[in-house]
């Protein structure tokens, strides 16, 4: 089991190479324009946001829609940072990842002993009031937005943390503490009666997801030309949710190819974008409709043994 962890990290660490040169022979012949290299940005930004997110809403189980306010936190401490302090921007982007995180860690120790909709809707508020509070402070020039952040988000940046994200999510899904969060989200008498610290492991995917956002909103503030708090609200926790839900929850390439998806289509359909957030609106439904019918249960219950079956095979 081990080996063939590390013969998957391995070959997946090699794809990762060839396709980021791909990406940089296309940059330096000009066959990707400037528009296009930005696009690519926002994609492993939102990637980054929707693998982190599927840690605690796909393996973990708890559906939050707070994950926008930990890109927030991340955003503007880091931006700050970078502004007032002038310290190196990879110092600035890990500072605001542990900041979200921490607050991560305050929020998370009462709010995940709820379930289901009550975690959802405090989430929200959780969302808001970081919005808010935003709007409010003066330090971050309020809903005016803070201008003058160092353009220092590179793709190579972004492309490096999407990377790591998958990695590091990829690799406690498939260790031992992994096992302990799926069995939490699978049935928590059950995994409590094991011997599984409950509240540990819920507290250590939420942290983990809210500190990656914390690192995507880094990012994010060193590529956007002015920060604003409405890139924050709950719409933005939504789209991301979305992408785990379409892409699948608990799956992973599944996160990487619907953050892809929802990224590019809307920029291809610029004409159609004040209707993005209804479509998203009516794919979450449908998934989620999908996911409690029969044909959806059905074929949940088939993919273990297809997968078993290709093991027996290798």
């Amino acid at each position: 089991m081990k080996k063939k962890l590390i013969r998957e990290l391995i070959t997946a660490l090699v794809l990762a190479i060839v396709v980021y040169a791909i990406f940089a022979i296309g940059f330096t012949t000009g066959i990707i324009n400037s528009y296009w290299q930005g696009i690519l940005m926002l994609v492993g930004i939102n990637v980054t946001l929707a693998v982190s997110l599927n840690l605690a809403t796909g393996y973990l189980g708890q559906l939050t829609l707070g994950h926008a306010g930990f890109m927030a936190v991340g955003a503007y401490v880091s931006a700050l940072l970078s502004m007032y302090a002038h310290l190196p921007f990879v110092l600035t982007l890990i500072i605001g990842a542990l900041a979200a995180g921490f607050i991560g860690l305050l929020i998370g120790v009462p709010i995940l002993r709820l379930k289901g909709d009550y975690l959802c809707i405090i989430t929200l508020a959780f969302n808001e009031i970081i919005r808010v509070i935003i709007v409010n402070l003066s330090i971050t020039n309020g809903s005016k937005g803070l201008i003058g952040t160092p353009s220092d988000t590179t793709f190579l940046a972004v492309y490096l943390v999407a990377v790591i994200t998958i990695f590091v999510v990829y690799s406690i899904v498939h260790s031992r503490h992994g096992r302990a969060i799926i069995s939490v989200r699978e049935d928590e008498t059950a995994a409590e009666l094991t011997g599984i610290n409950i509240a540990y492991y819920k507290i250590l995917a939420f942290v983990i997801s809210a500190l990656f956002a914390g690192l995507a909103g880094g990012l994010y503030s060193h590529y956007i030309a002015i920060l604003v708090p409405k890139y924050f609200d709950y719409n933005k926790s939504v789209e991301i949710l979305v992408m785990v839900v379409l892409g699948g929850m608990g799956n992973l390439p599944g996160s990487i190819i619907a953050a892809v998806a929802l990224t590019i289509i809307p920029s291809l359909l610029i004409s159609f974008s004040q209707y993005r957030m209804l479509i998203y609106a009516i794919v979450l439904i449908a998934a989620m409709l999908l996911k409690n019918s029969d044909a959806g249960i059905a074929l949940r219950a088939k993919l273990p043994k297809l997968k078993k079956r290709e093991e027996v095979e290798e």
